[in-house]
């Protein structure tokens, strides 16, 4: 869903639906959640923007091909979520947030942060901080105030896509200013509840971080963190040097990851067919959104 902003900028959300395919890294993970009464309702996680581009400058993500434009205001990254409500269908139920689409949420962090707080006060949506994950490319600042501030109630989610620092940097230029030692630090403290895991982000890109030596570095970076890896086989951007590794690259890849131990997950892909990922789908040519997205 493509969402207009008043100075005429745009930004998109999506709602994915949740499956019980233990494949899929959007069905959940059980470790992360608390019994709950079954429900006959859908499942749906909705992924808004905290900005409107990005400054983050990673070479396969389209919102950083642009830029920043400008942060986005507490109330605009909450009125995506009173927005999208609207578009499910009654058997449907928004059950996870996560901060994931256009923007680097720790960049903008106090919008970030009023707008969690917002969400989850009893007197704005009740939203269970649990049910909320915010997503960085790895603002070392920003990690240890994420959790100092909601005491590790607030999941989090690394976007990592690479195993060693020469080759993240090239990717994500922001590794220069933060490079994995560190990060991994601040990952060590973030204070998670019992039974949660901190999510790892991994766009596999073919034949730049999809080797099994790729597979065996991130294995030995992530050593001694409570975390699931999520593998997303990469969803092209137009104007960028990358190509989806194939199948049988994925589940090698997978398999060399999930038998050494740590908890991998891979994610389904969906929304090629709309460029709804990235910033792809708000970023398109006026006019040529699909039909039926506002």
């Amino acid at each position: 869903m493509v969402m207009a902003l008043r100075d005429e900028g745009r930004i998109e959300c999506v709602l994915i639906p949740m499956t019980n395919d233990p494949r899929d890294a959007e069905g959940g993970d059980s470790e992360d959640l608390v019994e709950e009464a079954p429900s006959s309702q859908r499942r749906v996680t909705l992924c808004v923007s905290t900005q409107y581009g990005c400054a983050m400058g990673c070479a396969f993500c389209a919102s950083g091909r642009v830029g920043l434009l400008r942060g986005l205001t507490s109330a605009e990254i909450v009125a995506q979520v009173v927005e999208s409500k609207r578009y499910l269908d009654p058997e449907e139920e928004l059950r996870n947030l996560v901060f994931m689409g256009m923007g680097e949420p720790l960049h903008h962090y106090e919008r970030t942060a009023a707008a969690i707080r917002l969400l989850t006060d009893a007197k704005g949506l009740g939203m269970s901080p649990r049910r909320i994950t915010v997503s960085t490319v790895g603002l070392v600042p920003g990690i240890r105030r994420l959790g100092e501030d909601f005491e590790g109630k607030v999941g989090l989610a690394v976007s990592l896509h690479a195993p060693n620092d020469e080759l993240r940097s090239r990717i994500m230029p922001m590794n220069r200013r933060y490079p994995l030692a560190e990060l991994m630090a601040a990952l060590h403290a973030y204070p998670l509840p019992r039974r949660r895991r901190i999510t790892i982000e991994y766009a596999l890109l073919g034949g730049v971080n999809d080797s099994l030596q790729h597979a065996r570095q991130l294995v030995n970076l992530l050593r001694g963190l409570r975390v699931k890896v999520n593998l997303i086989p990469y969803n092209p951007v137009e104007g960028a040097p990358f190509v989806t590794p194939s199948p049988a690259v994925v589940a090698a890849f997978r398999d060399a990851v999930a038998d050494s131990g740590v908890s991998c997950f891979l994610r389904a892909r969906r929304g090629d067919d709309v460029s709804a990922a990235c910033g792809q789908l708000a970023l398109k040519p006026r006019g040529e959104e699909p039909a039926g997205l506002g």
